[in-house]
């Protein structure tokens, strides 16, 4: 078998494997490099089974809450970790075996093990050098492994790893990253979570529904800083009232370590110090971009805060490598990651039409209790670049189904440009918008106004109902409210 490719993708996460499935559909001879597990960190060890986790959070919120629905449990609901763990990871194997079929399917062969690049236009791969977590599909004996490989193309999608801070870095027992947290052998009593990103804060909401007194400190003045003031406010107070503490404007300054427990040093902005002694502590103080031992310095390949700089097309400095996902800068997310990987394999095919992302359309999701989920300028970010605009609000206490659902706490909020009537962002906190998120990402895509949304006729008794009275009521033609 010749080892020259038209295209080699190092990595086979979200972008990495969409990437290669969309070079075999163009008709270049494709492979893929990976070192511990098809599928990268969003299927093994993110996106996917921590939906798992809070799936499991979610039902036994609502049996805690059956008699509100006018149900009896007969005994006591309570959440067997290692189940709930054992099925998370079971999600994740059946997906992990769903890759290595598309791969199969795709004629698109699968080297084992770690790439370096040499030179343009070649690699060398050598031993699976990291230990795989958790072998979730063994690898088989005899395929393509360690060896030197040639492609015209070669596209770097490493991804990233959990970020660690000085002095307070994981050590996979007392100081856990999202790692340790999706697999706990035991159900700790009480928590710390530094960091209220959507990692922080989604663990923060399954550890408190299965019981666990959290404590959550945040250094910038607002929980999910990212999200518009208003929504995250919101969050914040739906998810004190389930019992989470939170401290914003404070840091954890030092950890100290009992046999088995932690002492978190929470500093505030006036200098105040306080102590929190738990079970536990989650590091969830972002991702850097997997970008070492790669041969990048060797190359002269232009790098910047971690991240490999890229052109819109996934282009680096240096001719015949190109880099996409989280390994090519943020926002750090797995649709971004398959759909920058699209626009950088179609470019190289020379399909018509190709043009860069609009990364202001990229929709955002925090699967949390609320969950919250946006797209577009927040209220503070169009105003600071000038912008004159409408802004609507609507709130689920007014919508029929939510009440129906026992979902009645959640809001949501459009902004449009007054003399255009261009959405310029939606901001939604409260249950399944990340599920209705979508409706108005195509409409932004679509270059929709608000004239077309209003002409749109949404479906009764549905929760979407709430994203057309949101933008009737940016222009004071709000109907149910």
């Amino acid at each position: 078998m010749s080892n020259a490719y038209d295209v080699i993708i190092i990595g086979s996460g979200p972008g990495g494997y969409v990437t290669a499935i969309r070079a075999a559909q163009l008709g270049l001879k494709t492979a893929i490099v990976e070192r511990e597990h098809l599928g990268g960190i969003c299927l093994n060890w993110g996106c996917i089974p921590t939906k798992a986790l809070l799936r499991s959070a979610e039902i036994l919120d609502h049996a805690n809450h059956a008699k509100s629905y006018g149900l009896t449990l007969n005994g006591t609901m309570t959440a067997d970790v290692k189940d709930v763990v054992a099925r998370s990871r079971g999600v994740s194997a059946r997906l992990n075996g769903g890759v290595a079929f598309l791969m199969k399917k795709n004629k698109i062969d699968v080297i084992w093990g770690e790439a370096k690049l040499t030179k343009p236009g070649e690699i060398v791969v050598g031993k699976m050098t990291k230990p795989v977590v958790e072998p979730q599909n063994p690898v088989p004996k005899g395929v393509l492994g360690e060896g030197t490989y040639t492609a015209k193309h070669i596209i770097v999608a490493t991804g990233a790893r959990p970020r660690a801070l000085p002095g307070i870095e994981p050590d996979g027992k007392l100081i856990w990253t999202y790692f340790e947290a999706m697999k706990p052998d035991f159900m700790p009593k009480s928590l710390v979570v530094m960091g209220s990103g959507a990692i922080g804060i989604e663990f923060a909401s399954f550890y408190r529904s299965m019981g666990v007194d959290v404590t959550v400190v945040e250094l910038m003045p607002n929980i999910m800083p990212v999200e518009d003031v208003e929504i995250s406010t919101f969050a914040r107070k739906q998810l004190e009232k389930r019992g989470l503490k939170i401290i914003t404007e404070a840091k954890v300054s030092k950890v100290e370590k009992g046999a088995n427990s932690i002492t978190a040093h929470v500093e505030t902005k006036d200098g105040k110090v306080q102590t929190i002694t738990a079970d536990r502590l989650i590091s969830a103080v972002g991702v850097q971009g997997n970008i070492e031992n790669l041969g990048l310095e060797a190359l002269g390949v232009k790098t910047d805060r971690g991240c490999i700089v890229v052109d819109g097309y996934g282009k680096t400095n240096v001719p015949g490598l190109y880099a996409i996902g989280d390994v090519a800068g943020p926002p750090m997310l797995a649709h971004k990651a398959e759909h920058e990987g699209v626009i950088c394999i179609e470019k190289i095919a020379g399909v018509p039409g190709v043009h860069p992302m609009d990364k202001a359309k990229i929709p955002g999701c925090t699967y949390c209790n609320p969950q919250v989920a946006s797209v577009g300028l927040t209220e503070a970010k169009a105003k600071a670049e000038g912008r004159d605009i409408r802004v609507g609000r609507y709130s689920f206490a007014a919508n029929g189904k939510a009440i129906a659902l026992g979902e009645d706490q959640g809001m949501i909020k459009t902004i449009f440009d007054k003399k255009t009537g261009e959405l310029l962002g939606a901001h939604m906190v409260g249950a399944e918008v990340t599920e209705l998120i979508q409706g108005f990402v195509v409409a932004m895509n679509l270059e929709t106004t608000e004239e077309e949304l209003m002409h749109t006729i949404f479906p009764h008794p549905t929760l979407s109902e709430m994203m057309k009275e949101s933008v009737l009521d940016a222009y004071g033609r709000v109907l149910n409210a």
